[in-house]
Parts: structure tokens; C-alpha cells; sequence
């Protein structure tokens, strides 16, 4: 066991060991992010956001419960490559720096709700944040998925967007929170925790019943899926436009 724990861990520190860039934050939140200076993230205001807290991060664990900017980044997201279970330990997007998506979309319910506006999800209307122009990405998947019927049995009805929680099993804010993510018909998804399994256990079943072409969709879009990750939720899209987009 103690082997299998070490390779694990070498693994983990393999798919997290890729070069980030802060610009990508530039371009994606240019609404809200000014330049950058050395090791140092400016936004508009002047406030200032360290890209690199200076911890080492040990384990997939230790990436997600303390993430700083550059975790957020270091793992790159396969936007629009053809689907396939993922490695332990990777989990793109995962890493959610609660501060930093909290000073845009709102660090409390009241002020995240302001910034909420209605979206026709295919006769469904559903909350999302009209910040960093959130809703028209929705907008536009919804058009784009449109035009293919026989995926709409996937799309509808929406398991919902905003809700102000947690995610399930840990203190770290959920993306749903800030009004930036969906989740599809459960009918046709797959999540591990409805496998009954520990977070960051070795061999966590990977399924997924989704098509390709709905996921291609919303990534090329800027969404993020839930089904790119060891700890698999198929339902699961958020805009996050610094590691999607193809």
C-alpha cells in the first residue's frame, strides 16, 4: 500500500507539472484584471492577487483544499479533444481559488444574485451570472445545441445552476455558488460520489453517457466539463473562459 500511495503521488505531481501563464487570466477576465507585475496579478481597482502563494503542494488533496492561482492553471484542460477517463489526480478546473472568483462574481448571496439574469434553457428558465458575459456563453451553447435534437434528451430537464453551498463532503466553494456553472438531466449522468467512494481513493470508476458533440459545445464556449476529471461528474459545466475555448 505505501508503494501504491508513492506512485500515486508521482502520478499526480506528473499531470499537475505543466508551465502556466497568469496572461491567460488577462485575456479571459480583461473586464476586471489589469496587468500583471512579477509574481503579482493587478486588477482594475489596484488590488493585487499573489499568481503564486509560495506553497508546495503535495498531494491532489492539499491543490483543491488550497489552491492559489497558479494550481488553478497548472493543469491544462483538453478543451475539444476526443473524451477519455482521466488519470488520478487529474482534475482541470477542480482547483477553484474562492477569493479570486468571489471578487468578480460576488463574495455573498446577495451580491452574486444581483448580477443574476434569466436564460431560456430550452423552455427552462435558468439563473445565471450576466458577469464576464457568463449568460451569453449559456446563450449561445443553448442556440448551438439547438440545432441537434436528438441531444436534447441529455440537455433537459437542467438539475439547476445557482445555489450558494459548498461542495458536497468539503468546505470548498461549489462554482454553482457563483452562478457560473449547470448541471444537466440527471437521467444521463455519472458522478463518483454516487459510487460510494472516498475523495482522492486509487480507482475510482470512470463512466460517462454523455455524446462528445455536448461537450464539445459547451467547451467551445469557454465551459469547463465535469467529466474531463478523475473525480468524474458528467452533469457538470461551468465557465471558466481561462481553460476553456477551443
Amino acid at each position: 500500500m505505501k508503494r501504491l500511495a508513492v506512485l500515486l503521488t508521482l502520478l499526480s505531481a506528473a499531470v499537475q507539472a505543466q508551465p502556466v501563464s497568469p496572461n491567460r487570466l488577462l485575456t479571459a477576465y480583461p473586464n476586471f484584471l489589469a496587468r500583471t507585475d512579477g509574481n503579482t496579478l493587478i486588477w482594475k481597482d489596484g488590488a493585487r492577487t499573489p499568481f503564486a502563494g509560495g506553497h508546495t503542494f503535495t498531494s491532489p488533496a492539499d491543490r483543491l483544499n488550497r489552491p492559489d492561482l497558479s494550481a488553478m492553471l497548472g493543469q491544462l484542460y483538453p478543451a475539444c479533444t476526443a473524451l477519455h477517463p482521466p488519470a488520478y489526480g487529474e482534475d482541470p478546473g477542480r482547483a477553484r481559488p474562492a477569493a479570486f472568483f468571489g471578487r468578480m462574481y460576488g463574495m455573498t448571496p446577495a451580491a452574486v444574485k444581483a448580477n443574476l439574469v434569466s436564460v431560456n434553457w430550452f423552455g427552462q428558465p435558468l439563473m445565471f451570472s450576466r458577469i464576464n458575459g457568463a449568460n451569453l456563453a449559456l446563450e449561445a451553447v443553448a442556440r448551438d445545441l439547438s440545432l441537434r435534437s436528438d441531444l436534447r434528451r441529455y440537455l433537459t430537464p437542467s438539475a439547476g445552476t445557482y445555489v450558494w453551498r459548498v461542495v458536497a463532503g468539503s468546505s470548498r466553494r461549489s462554482a454553482h455558488s457563483w452562478g457560473v456553472a449547470i448541471d444537466l438531466n440527471t437521467r444521463y449522468s455519472d458522478y463518483w460520489q454516487w459510487e460510494g467512494r472516498r475523495e482522492f481513493a486509487p480507482g475510482i470508476l470512470y463512466r460517462n453517457r454523455l455524446p462528445q458533440a455536448v461537450v464539445w459545445a459547451f467547451e467551445k464556449r469557454g465551459f469547463v466539463w465535469g467529466g474531463r476529471w478523475y473525480h468524474h461528474d458528467t452533469m457538470h459545466f461551468e465557465f471558466r473562459p481561462e481553460l476553456g475555448g477551443c
